[in-house]
């Protein structure tokens, strides 16, 4: 009787495939900017997502602008992933945008490779705050105008002088919308912070 000849052990195998590198990538800025909206946007899992409603405690508080129909608020984060190729895998972490849980940035920001600052070119004031976070952290991190209906209130030279952000800071549009347009902004985040990496080893 013929038998099934036994797999040779020491022939060749497949190379396992690697596991992609995982990047934190944080996603800050202001209240009602658009920060879980760009999560959403780009992530391949349903974000998790810790919002709440907004109640009238936080009228003058909270003020996402005149146009917005923002009504609810992150009061934790936002989380989502999305992988850019077989080699790198990101986990973008959302920060509330009120100054009140302003205690939770540390945390979230710790480990992270760079930061995306979303802002709304007409309320610049409300992204103050993250810009000067992250350029006391040194964690390198770009600068997205949210243009909400194809508009901005500021071209990119008036917001780069308003928030005196520093030359090789990248100010770049984007539409929290659209899933193409948020993975081309962070794609800026990973260049600039592999940038940072080769500077730092040399």
């Amino acid at each position: 009787m013929d038998f099934v000849r036994s797999a040779d052990p020491t022939a060749a195998r497949p190379a396992a495939t690697r596991a992609p590198v995982p990047v934190k990538i944080i996603v800050a800025g202001g209240f009602g900017v658009g920060k879980t909206t760009t999560v959403g946007s780009i992530s391949e899992i349903a974000p998790l997502t810790t919002e709440a409603e907004m109640t009238s405690a936080a009228i003058g508080i909270d003020e996402p602008g005149q146009a917005s129909t923002k009504s609810t608020t992150t009061v934790a984060m936002d989380f989502g992933c999305v992988t850019i190729d077989q080699s790198l895998k990101l986990y973008l972490f959302g920060t509330p945008g009120q100054d009140r849980f302003g205690f939770m940035w540390d945390d979230l920001v710790r480990g992270a490779l760079g930061a995306l600052v979303v802002v709304d070119s007409s309320r610049l004031d409300d992204c103050y705050p993250a810009v000067d976070y992250f350029e006391r952290a040194g964690l390198p991190f770009v600068v997205a105008v949210n243009a909400f209906n194809g508009r901005m209130a500021h071209d990119l030279d008036e917001v780069r002088w308003a928030l005196a952000v520093a030359e090789h800071v990248p100010i770049v549009t984007f539409d929290a919308r659209v899933r193409t347009s948020v993975r081309d902004a962070m794609l800026v985040v990973l260049e600039g912070a592999l940038q940072r990496a080769l500077r730092g080893a040399h």
